[in-house]
């Protein structure tokens, strides 16, 4: 059985009113490569600074190798887990050689020479050992965050840690330092990667967390999770979908204000204007069609018009939902209908629990 290196019991974390830790527990075996996913703001970085010590948990335990680390002094960590930030964080006024071996000759006693050959080896291997004698600021990005990656090599660490390793990268400069890490990979380091490259967290991933509201909403293999996720925040999340939804409850509703918001919803979004006037209009022919259709004239007004944009497939579907009676508009033949059926596809109509729900598929211009 594979062993485990970490595990993570009831962490929490707290800054002041602000949780974005909640209860997380998690095992990682040695050898596994997680990555982790999901928005901004649900957790991920935090959940990685504070396996590194960086921000001490308000509760729950962290085990390395079996022993609870969680109140340790941080300097032991530092020898046994790299992380990679977001900005590098090599220090300015030393070369990449000396950014390289402060720490093993600090923290790990070994010689300055020995060190320097170490390091000089990992250079090379990331292709920059023209650049040890450089200075960070005469570098660029990519180079600048392969460097980081041989400093923290350079502690030979039982686990590395990537906190979004790519975001502060010109695009230009992704696919370098990716390959660094697919490198690292094949090597059966353990790694634990926050990244919003998912085509690369497929790929190299033997595990994906997706992260939601400071918890791990849902795991599994790439496949599961990018295939298949279960849940609905993960199904949202990885086909990209964006929501907008507008209620009415009265016939002489604000019909300008929800098309206003139409408009701004489909301008976030890239939606091109011609786009957004047909989503607009099919929105008001549904709305009056299944008003005359599901209500008499004195009944209270009870619908809801969604609409799901999904960023990742250029899909974006409309659905009424509406009380009153069983009704399907798109059984009649009049102008409202003949309109929808114009500029959309794959029409649906369904009765649930009293409500009438209408779908279809507005088609891009």
């Amino acid at each position: 059985m594979t062993e485990t290196v970490l595990r993570v019991e009831n962490l929490r974390k707290e800054f002041g009113d602000v949780v974005p830790l909640k209860n997380i527990s998690l095992e990682v075996k040695r050898g596994e490569i997680i990555a982790i996913i999901g928005g901004s703001g649900t957790g991920k970085s935090t959940f990685l600074r504070t396996l590194n010590l960086l921000e001490r948990p308000t509760a729950g335990k962290i085990f390395f190798d079996g022993e609870d680390i969680s109140t340790k002094p941080i300097e032991l960590l530092r020898q046994r887990v790299g992380m990679i930030f977001q900005s590098f964080n090599l220090f300015a006024g030393l070369t990449l050689l000396e950014n390289a071996i402060a720490a093993p000759v600090e923290l790990k006693k070994i010689s300055r020479q020995e060190a320097c050959v170490k390091a000089k080896k990992l250079f090379e291997s990331v292709g920059l050992d023209e650049k040890i004698f450089s200075y960070p600021d005469e570098l660029s990005g990519g180079q600048q965050q392969r460097a980081a990656i041989v400093r923290a090599l350079m502690m030979e660490p039982e686990i590395l840690l990537f906190d979004e390793p790519t975001s502060a990268l010109d695009p230009t400069m992704v696919g370098e330092v990716l390959a660094v890490i697919r490198m690292l990979a094949k090597k059966n380091l353990t790694m634990i990667i926050v990244t919003h490259e998912m085509n690369f967290a497929r790929e190299v991933a033997t595990r994906i967390l997706f992260f939601a509201d400071g918890e791990i909403y849902e795991q599994g293999t790439p496949a599961e999770i990018f295939d298949a996720p279960k849940l609905p925040k993960t199904i949202a999340f990885i086909r990209r979908q964006k929501y907008f939804r507008h209620e009415i409850s009265e016939r002489n509703f604000d019909l300008p204000a929800m098309q206003g918001k139409i408009l701004s919803f489909a301008e976030r979004y890239g939606l091109s204007w011609k786009f957004a006037l047909r989503v607009q209009l099919c929105c008001e022919e549904i709305i009056f069609a299944t008003m005359d259709g599901c209500y008499s004239a004195d009944e209270t007004i009870s619908m809801t018009i969604d609409i799901v944009y999904v960023e990742a497939e250029k899909i974006l579907e409309l659905t009424l939902t509406s009380g009153g009676r069983a009704y399907n508009p798109f059984d009649d033949e009049n102008l409202s209908v003949k309109i929808l059926r114009g500029y959309g596809k794959n029409f649906r109509c369904e009765r649930v629990d009293g409500l009438n729900k209408f779908s279809m598929e507005v088609v891009a211009p």
